[in-house]
């Protein structure tokens, strides 16, 4: 039996069937929403809110869960010769921010974004579920070494981007070219010392309020908009 694995929520599974990069076996979905457009010509089961909810193991399903073929992982090269941004994240462990920093990345115009092997939850559908359905568009890979992806990068003629809340530059004074890694590290740990020194340069974001820092999903978000600016200002 094809190995297989259920993803939930609207977006992400109408996301899914749009992409079309893996086959969906089947959709369970509230006797309401069975007649839905996007869901026209597809394998559909009518059931109940108490099955969708033990299904997906959360009452966050919003009508619809879906069995897929497993998350189509990207390689690295794949991700250094797509176009834009690539988003670089050092110690992404909890999954709702792995899934809104991919969302912001699908926004921005990023097509790729790597995480490490270890320490990474992966694309789970909880992942899923918070990037609406933004994963399915991106390239994601997962890579052994992040310092050692870093060096692939400079080599492949990406510049790398650190993000430090305690960098000298504000990031808005960098000249992006639209290309950049942008490396963002875990809440609290910030970038490990030797991915940090695999960065080219490191940037902030000046802070004005009381609050001494952003979401991570949320500064990783300034950064891939000011990349593509800088992309479209040259």
């Amino acid at each position: 039996m094809t190995e297989t694995e259920l993803i939930y929520g609207r977006n992400p599974v109408r996301e899914a069937l749009r992409a079309g990069r893996r086959r969906i076996e089947r959709i369970w979905v509230l006797p309401q929403l069975a007649d839905a457009d996007w869901l026209a010509g597809r394998r559909v089961i009518a059931t109940h809110k108490a099955e969708l909810g033990h299904m997906a193991g959360t009452s966050d399903h919003q009508g619809v869960v879906a069995q897929a073929e497993p998350y189509p992982y990207a390689t690295v090269r794949d991700v250094l010769e797509a176009s834009g941004p690539i988003v670089c994240l050092d110690g992404a462990q909890d999954p709702r921010n792995f899934g809104a920093i991919c969302r912001a990345a699908d926004a921005a115009g990023a097509m790729g974004v790597v995480v490490a092997n270890r320490g990474s939850p992966g694309v789970t559908p909880t992942v899923c579920k918070t990037s609406a359905g933004a994963v399915e568009h991106l390239l994601v890979a997962r890579v052994g070494s992040i310092a050692g992806f870093l060096s692939e990068a400079a080599d492949a003629g990406r510049v790398v981007v650190g993000s430090d809340p305690e960098a000298a530059e504000d990031f808005r004074a960098l000249e992006w070219r639209g290309d950049e890694v942008v490396v963002m590290g875990s809440e609290g740990a910030g970038l490990r010392p030797k991915v940090a020194a695999g960065c080219a340069a490191m940037v902030r974001i000046p802070m004005h309020g009381s609050v001494a820092s952003l979401n991570l999903s949320v500064a990783c978000a300034l950064l891939l908009f000011e990349a593509v600016r800088g992309e479209k200002s040259l």
